[in-house]
């Protein structure tokens, strides 16, 4: 890459790997055009064009009249600041950018086009097991991890064909993670699709997603990749992805322990990774109700990250699934169509469903809705099935309540003092359910302690 003032030129090495073969001016120009096609639909304003360098008398140039030697693909310069990979170094990852990159991701699946290609990842697990060998990764352990890799895509055969027949298979971005996002006039971007290899970027839309998550989990924290996780799905409603989660996890992680490795990088961690994420976690089933203002969402956020399988529990926030059914994004105002008495059973069936499916695929669930129908609060109990349920009801002073949602913007939430007012008129209290003290600052710790033991019970 060279970078000027106003102006950045991407020229591709004459090398060959195991999965590309960029020896020949030809190969590096199909994969200029394919790379600019790609990524110019994404991001328009960093991608310019694709420029033909030439031969001429004084030296090389850009389009100029004399033989072609080669094709650079013209883009903006980015400030380094700007790339998501340096905010991440800087610890300046806000809340606020993780739900936007939920959101941008969630928008680029949504775009694509389904595909009818087969998808086949064995092939991929061992292209990718003979270059972690040529990268000096411990062979014991690589073959140890081809083996449980191997063993648990064959268990997913029946739900992979499913994914493929529901339309889940689209030629994505392929190359998902920190490097190759960042922020441009203002808005976040994704760039350096991968381009030189159709079969490895027409995936699962969740395979896709995993590249970040993977790289959000290791590089910022799990509370980020747990909020950028529940996000897309809180705009896509993509539970099904779940049962397949873990094994796409493993498989970016491995890509980057070889990757990183042949780049001189550290790269323990990700093969630590790959292998951890495959080894079955505990799943238990939440449900946090309380009046509104209450902070069921916040205390949600505060342990989903600790909960089971990478990278923690799927909060199924009620607020959520409503707008989503509305077409809204969450933060988006929804009208009284939306609080009908059978909207509101049509989200509440959403969202048990999606408690059943989740906990089926060995993942943590927190129910974050009202809870002051009773009726809502025993289904909750028979969604969880066989896992452990733990229900916990938040409750504070009406005037904090009211100071809250007077303070609150940008929430999911549409309650209004008048909403907290009629609430609390019907009050039903924590009944069979666990108390907790919405103003303490240790609830999060406490409940965290309530989700250990119910866990170590079983």
């Amino acid at each position: 890459m060279f970078v000027g003032a106003d102006c950045a030129w991407k020229l591709r090495k004459a090398v060959r790997l195991p999965f590309v073969d960029f020896t020949t001016p030809q190969a590096r120009k199909a994969a200029a055009l394919r790379e600019f096609e790609l990524n110019h639909a994404w991001s328009p304003s960093l991608y310019r064009r694709v420029a033909a360098v030439t031969q001429e008398p004084d030296g090389p140039a850009l389009d100029g009249p004399g033989p072609v030697i080669d094709h650079v693909v013209c883009m903006a310069p980015i400030a380094p600041g700007d790339f998501l990979i340096e905010q991440a170094r800087d610890e300046t990852l806000t809340p606020a950018t993780l739900d936007e990159l939920g959101d941008l991701v969630a928008a680029m699946h949504h775009a694509l086009a389904r595909s009818d290609a087969e998808v086949r990842l064995q092939p991929i697990v061992e292209g990718n097991v003979e270059t972690a060998l040529k990268a000096g990764l411990p062979a014991a352990r690589v073959t140890a991890w081809h083996d449980a890799i191997t063993a648990r895509l064959a268990e997913l055969t029946p739900w992979l064909a499913r994914r493929a027949q529901d339309g889940f298979i689209r030629r994505c971005h392929g190359d998902l993670h920190l490097r190759n996002l960042c922020r441009h006039q203002g808005r976040l971007m994704a760039f350096d699709a991968l381009e030189f290899r159709e079969d490895m970027a027409t995936i699962d839309l969740g395979y896709d997603l995993a590249f970040l998550l993977m790289d959000l989990d290791l590089r910022v924290g799990r509370p980020a990749a747990n909020r950028v996780l529940n996000r897309y799905l809180a705009r896509t409603g993509d539970i099904g992805l779940l049962p397949g989660l873990a094994v796409f996890l493993s498989m970016r992680a491995l890509v980057r322990a070889h990757v990183s490795a042949n780049s001189g990088e550290p790269h323990a961690a990700y093969l630590d990774y790959a292998e951890a994420v495959l080894q079955p976690r505990p799943a238990i089933a939440l449900g946090i109700g309380g009046l509104p203002g209450s902070g069921k969402s916040t205390l949600a956020r505060s342990v989903a990250p600790s909960l089971g399988a990478a990278p923690g529990a799927v909060i199924l926030r009620s607020d959520e699934i409503r707008k989503r059914q509305h077409g809204l994004a969450p933060e988006q105002n929804l009208g009284p169509e939306g609080y009908t008495e059978a909207a509101t059973h049509q989200v509440m069936e959403r969202l048990f469903a999606d408690m059943r499916s989740a906990l089926a695929a060995g993942h943590s669930v927190i129910a974050d809705t009202s809870f002051a129908n009773p009726g809502h609060r025993t289904q909750a109990a028979r969604a969880a099935g066989q896992a452990p349920f733990l229900g916990v009801w938040l409750q504070a002073p009406l005037g904090v309540l009211e100071a809250r949602i007077t303070a609150r913007h940008g929430d999911a939430s549409d309650a209004t003092l008048s909403v907290l007012h009629k609430f609390a008129a019907h009050d039903p209290g924590h009944g069979a359910w666990i108390a907790l003290d919405a103003t303490d600052p240790a609830a999060s710790a406490r409940l965290a302690t309530m989700v250990r033991n119910a866990l170590s019970s079983c």
